[in-house]
């Protein structure tokens, strides 16, 4: 195979981007791929130690047959990070699998994206490779599958494929009926658009929302492997975007022979498992923002308490 290089974007998470490369390290195409790792620089003065922790550790890896690494001179935002990285990249080499600082991955991640990049090169319609797969109810699936929505945790990508990607919040707002809306977030079943109106009022400023809007708008779809190749390890409350929960952990696929899936369209079971994964877990996240509204109305009672009290004195 004519192995894809591997991007891997840090920041300021020493302890989750060492066992994030150690595990790279251990996969079995790892001596024989190029890596480039994408450095952001501080935000504040309060990330810099822990960016410089990074960067010092970075420089210290081997086990990859040649590596890469760009420090950026000014702090880019993982969003924009990623964007220029994958740009640069994958126009250069055609291809590129894309790493985080917080995914840990199975000794035979890099095998089943390079053999995927492969089968699938010259497929239009398959613009994504994903890594990742949410712990749904696998039960009478194939070992790999379409689905139209992309996951950003361990994927790989085109050159063809990624000149579609397009970063507009107005303009999708403007495309987007309700019947595309409603099948853009799975039947009402996980609300991707929201992500792009919060990027049009400056709530947001992410990447991933606006990857699977542009294999969506074109037609693409995403291969699925049955079982995970990557863990995300960064749900500790110290991510960007990235809460503390424990509701996408899965367990790492052992498989190292692959059967890829041959009939280019979206699986219907695995979309309907996918809803329903994400509609079983909606009473957690009511839950934890019930709580959360809880704390700061106890907060706020506190506050007017301590008020009252010092306009009677």
């Amino acid at each position: 195979m004519n192995l894809s290089p591997i991007l891997l974007f840090v920041y300021n998470r020493p302890h989750h981007t060492k066992q994030t490369i150690e595990a790279l390290q251990k996969n079995d195409l790892a001596k024989e791929s190029e890596l480039f790792i994408y450095s952001d620089a501080p935000k504040n003065e309060s990330a810099k130690q822990d960016v410089e922790e990074v960067r010092s550790y970075i420089k210290s890896i081997d086990g990859f047959k040649d590596i890469t690494i760009i420090e950026r001179e000014k702090n880019f935002g993982l969003a924009d990070s990623i964007i220029d990285g994958v740009t640069e990249i994958v126009n250069r080499y055609g291809k590129v699998i894309v790493l985080e600082d917080d995914l840990v991955t199975s000794p035979y991640f890099l095998r089943f994206m390079n053999e995927a990049l492969e089968f699938y090169e010259y497929e239009e319609k398959v613009m994504h490779i994903s890594g990742y797969v949410y712990p749904i109810d696998n039960s009478g699936l194939n070992n790999t599958y379409f689905i139209k929505p992309t996951t950003c945790w361990g994927w790989a990508t085109w050159k063809s494929s990624w000149s579609c990607f397009k970063k507009d919040a107005s303009y999708y707002i403007e495309i987007f009926d309700k019947k595309m809306v409603n099948d853009f977030n799975l039947n009402g079943a996980y609300d991707y658009f929201s992500q792009i109106v919060a990027n049009k009022t400056g709530e947001m400023n992410t990447w991933a929302i606006f990857w699977y809007a542009s294999v969506y708008i074109n037609g693409g779809l995403s291969l699925h492997p049955k079982e995970s190749f990557v863990k995300n390890i960064g749900h500790d409350g110290e991510g960007v975007h990235c809460g503390k929960t424990s509701v996408f952990d899965v367990p790492l696929s052992n498989k190292h022979k692959f059967k890829f899936e041959t009939i280019i369209k979206e699986n219907i079971k695995a979309r309907k498992k996918f809803e329903d994964y994400f509609n079983s877990i909606k009473p957690r996240f009511y839950k934890k923002f019930l709580v959360e509204i809880l704390k700061m109305l106890k907060i706020y009672n506190f506050a007017q308490n301590i008020h009252r009290k010092m306009r009677i004195k």
